[in-house]
């Protein structure tokens, strides 16, 4: 009996994976490439090498189809899933003209030359116009401009990861609408490129012509070449399926479509998304991102870096727990995870507020822990960053319940830290609801795989993919005591600490830049 499957190729910040996966949601192979997040030349700035993404892909493909010659012969389809806001200058020969600029990357242009005045003055009639700033000086693109105006004066293209990869398997500049999510002229709601005319248009500076063809979540982009299908052992004429990015696929995978409960991702950016039919802004100038079912949005709140802290933490304090992973076999985050169980809590009064990086209401954010005393160890500090992630992914979700006027009564999670019970039961002590896990840690790949299957007519809509490839385990449910402490530290405590550090946060900036400056 035939047992059609999707080979997904999921493409992170830290690793490429390739999963074949079939229509009851099963991974039934994979294979990862490991990789450097990226290098870093100064302070701030993360790079990779393109090179480096496309080996990754053509590697796993490789083993995926030698370890599994007789699965491979039931693939019907290909997809691309990859991290947002990572984009590549290309020449006309759709060859990159420098390294990636990760979304990780924090370098910020000077932006000297001013706004149009129609542009200015739309922002400053809502109060967004410093954050927009902010938001214009982070572009990379506008830093190369400034920077590097040879590269930017032979760019053909400005494309991102995911259409570079697109490109490669099927010789073709075209990708998803779902795929353009990051610092681009991109209109969120209309599911298109900017007009000129648009008055966020000049935030960018990418002209019309350095814009790719787009389509929709389900058409077919494209066929895989001879060229492709040699170095990848990928069938040739295997049709390309548009997807979309990694977050918007897990959230599909997940089985959050158009209904009560919300997505959290435990990644190396986390993020609270709902999914609906309506566009619902999550913020003034933040918009809803397209998902990968043509008719749905997801608003989502983004922890810019999220899980990335985990790896921070293990990297500055816990080498003690990576030592004894090695010898046990097991990864750094197992232990970590084991100690959590020992720190109450709350984490005995300590907390943080993972602003590590800048967001677009929240442009002078510094990251803080507070309340430190002398019966605090690293275990209370990893726990305090669990919990403060939490904190605010929950202070993110009751924004878009208000704004979308849902009330969300679960919540299914997925990224690499849901993988761990702990965190699961942490999450649902701290939001009050029950937390829902799928049979498998790879939702991403699931969700990408699914939007193809319908695509394929193998289900004859979203609903019954859902039913048949998301499957839950057994619910994490909240204990109502401990979710009571959450939540009157949440509304006592946590909501004001960004408020009473913010002239602060303000204040060291304006020192900061001074002292740069030699002033």
């Amino acid at each position: 009996m035939s047992n059609p499957l999707i080979l997904t190729f999921d493409c992170g910040t830290q690793s490429t994976r390739a999963l074949l996966v079939d229509k009851k949601g099963n991974v039934v192979a994979k294979e990862q490439e490991k990789f450097a997040p990226y290098y870093s030349t100064k302070p701030g700035y993360a790079e990779q090498h393109p090179s480096v993404y496309w080996n990754a892909l053509v590697k796993v493909s490789k083993l995926i189809h030698e370890h599994n010659p007789e699965l491979v012969k039931e693939i019907k389809a290909v997809t691309v899933t990859t991290i947002r806001d990572t984009f590549v200058c290309v020449d006309k020969n759709i060859e990159p003209l420098r390294d990636i600029m990760v979304w990780l990357d924090q370098r910020a242009a000077k932006c000297e030359e001013p706004l149009p005045t129609k542009s200015r003055l739309s922002f400053s009639l809502v109060g967004m116009l410093e954050a927009l700033e902010d938001q214009r000086k982070i572009t990379k693109s506008n830093w190369i401009i400034e920077n590097e105006p040879e590269i930017w004066a032979k760019t053909y293209k400005y494309i991102s990861y995911s259409s570079l990869l697109v490109y490669r398997l099927i010789g073709e500049l075209v990708d998803s609408y779902a795929s353009q999510v990051g610092h681009i002229p991109f209109d969120y709601k209309n599911k298109c490129w900017q007009k000129p005319n648009n008055i966020q248009f000049p935030v960018f500076k990418v002209a019309e012509d350095q814009l790719i063809p787009l389509k929709s979540p389900g058409e077919v982009l494209g066929y895989i070449t001879k060229k492709a299908s040699e170095l990848t052992g990928i069938k040739e004429g295997l049709p390309l399926i548009a997807t979309g990015s990694d977050k918007e696929c897990e959230t599909l995978g997940v089985g959050v479509y158009d209904n009560s409960m919300a997505a959290l991702s435990f990644g190396t950016s986390a993020t609270v998304q709902m999914s609906m039919k309506d566009y619902v802004s999550p913020e003034t100038f933040l918009p809803a991102y397209p998902g990968v079912v043509k008719d749905i949005y997801n608003p989502e709140v983004q922890v810019f870096r999220g899980y990335w802290m985990v790896s921070w933490f293990k990297q500055e304090f816990a080498n003690r727990e990576v030592l004894e992973a090695n010898k046990k076999g097991c990864a750094p985050e197992d232990i970590l995870n084991q100690e959590l169980k020992q720190i109450p809590p709350g984490s005995d009064g300590l907390l943080l507020q993972p602003y590590w990086s800048p967001a677009l209401k929240t442009p002078e954010a510094k990251g803080c822990i507070i309340g430190f005393g002398s019966e605090h160890s690293r275990a209370h500090i990893y726990r305090a960053i669990i919990e403060g992630i939490g904190y605010a992914l929950l202070d993110g979700l009751r924004r878009l319940e208000k704004r979308s006027k849902r009330t969300v009564t679960s919540i299914a999670v997925g990224g690499g830290g849901s993988q761990s019970d702990e965190i699961c039961q942490i999450t649902a002590d701290m939001f009050g609801v029950p937390v829902m896990r799928i049979q498998t840690y790879e939702a991403c790949g699931v969700g990408s795989s699914m939007v193809a299957f319908v695509a394929l007519n193998e289900f004859k809509d979203f609903d019954e993919a859902i039913k048949s490839m998301v499957h839950y385990q057994k619910p994490f449910l909240p204990d109502a005591k401990v979710h009571e402490f959450y939540e009157r530290t949440f509304s006592e405590i946590y909501t004001h600490i960004y408020p009473s550090l913010k002239p602060l946060y303000r204040k060291i900036r304006e020192i900061s830049t001074s002292y740069k400056k030699g002033e």
